[in-house]
């Protein structure tokens, strides 16, 4: 059998193994890459579309188990590795590539936006992906207190420096005034800031920039769609109606700006006693109710811990601070979610796109 014969009898099986998110097979896909033989032994990568993929591991398994089944294959190494796709056609933003710009955003404040914000993008961090944090909360600056960050490096050719925490690089107002000094600013300040952390922050390479807005719709949300393309926006809510009433507010200005609306995500959903019982502090089945009422995929939900303060007092995410609770496996699941749901819209836009110059 000639080895071009046998690479394609290879990917005739691998033409059966399927990507459970996109709904096509690995080779359709071109996520099958360097494939070799070697006396029966093979060999390839399979690259996916991001490296917080929740089925990594059962795409492998998938897809060793394929080959494996075929005559005269003695051994089957697989690798992964990750290609992110983008949606937006950001090029360069300032010097920098920014693959995917995600809004996490709420339509009142205190749902613990910032802290779903901080663990989502530290979770994306420790998948092996590139991650920015702007926190373009520019009233309550606390992304820089929850990442246990205080200062940015000096300049670099006319750019700021993003500091640097668990492997996410981080832009804050907080870094430029101290504590105590409140910043009364009108829209067109604002603006500016934005931008200025967009386009004059030494970004570098990223697969993902997580913005963390401030509550409501205001100025910080328009200056940011002007500013930058969208891959999309996620809304936090708590499981009550009044908060369902504010990020459902949230929700339709994502889409009053064309922004896709990735997920919702309920948090503080309910406190587990010692006992194991669970109370519903704030309702239940809000984030249920909102997706059901505007079409919105709920990506999670998220319980209530004492773990999650004290993190955020002391600048360790409980992702990193307890990883194994219910909590930081809640934010890892959602944060997952996140990117699988980038993933699919850049795929789809790119598919609608070709579609497009085909006609």
């Amino acid at each position: 059998m000639s080895e071009k014969l046998r690479k394609e009898v290879v990917l005739e099986a691998l033409k059966k193994v399927q990507e459970p998110e996109l709904n096509k097979d690995l080779v359709s896909l071109g996520m099958v890459k360097d494939l070799s033989i070697t006396d029966g032994e093979v060999e390839f990568t399979i690259q996916l579309t991001t490296p917080a993929c929740p089925y990594r591991e059962n795409i492998k398994g998938d897809a060793k188990q394929a080959v494996e089944a075929l005559d005269g294959v003695s051994a089957v190494t697989v690798h992964l590795s990750a290609d992110v796709p983008t949606s937006s056609p950001q090029g360069d933003l300032g010097g920098n590539h920014i693959r995917n710009a995600v809004a996490v955003a709420s339509g009142k404040g205190g749902v613990g936006k910032t802290t779903v914000a901080v663990n989502i993008a530290v979770a994306l961090a420790n998948a092996g992906a590139s991650v920015g944090l702007l926190d373009a909360d520019i009233y309550g600056p606390n992304v820089p207190t929850m990442m246990g960050v205080d200062k940015i490096p000096p300049p670099k050719e006319n750019l700021l420096v993003p500091a640097e925490s668990y492997g996410v690089k981080i832009i804050s107002i907080g870094f430029l005034v101290s504590p105590e000094q409140p910043l009364i600013w009108r829209g067109p300040m604002l603006h500016s800031a934005i931008r200025q952390f967009i386009n004059e922050v030494d970004w570098g390479d990223l697969d993902y920039l997580i913005v963390d807005l401030p509550p409501g719709t205001g100025d910080a949300q328009l200056s940011l769609a002007q500013s930058m393309p969208l891959s999309g926006g996620i809304i936090v809510t708590l499981p009550q109606k009044i908060s369902l009433e504010d990020a459902r507010r949230g929700l339709e200005m994502f889409r009053a700006m064309d922004v896709p609306v990735l997920g919702i995500i309920e948090n503080m959903s309910y406190l587990e006693l010692p006992d194991g019982s669970k109370v519903d502090i704030f309702g239940e089945g809000g984030g249920e109710t909102l997706s059901q009422a505007t079409g919105v995929p709920l990506m999670g939900s998220i319980p209530m811990e004492p773990a999650v303060r004290e993190g955020g007092d002391e600048g360790v995410p409980i992702v990193i601070s307890k990883p194994d609770s219910k909590v930081a496996l809640a934010m890892t699941e959602i944060a997952e979610e996140l990117a699988a749901a980038v993933s699919l819209h850049a795929l789809g836009s790119r598919e609608d796109l070709e579609i497009e110059m085909l006609d």
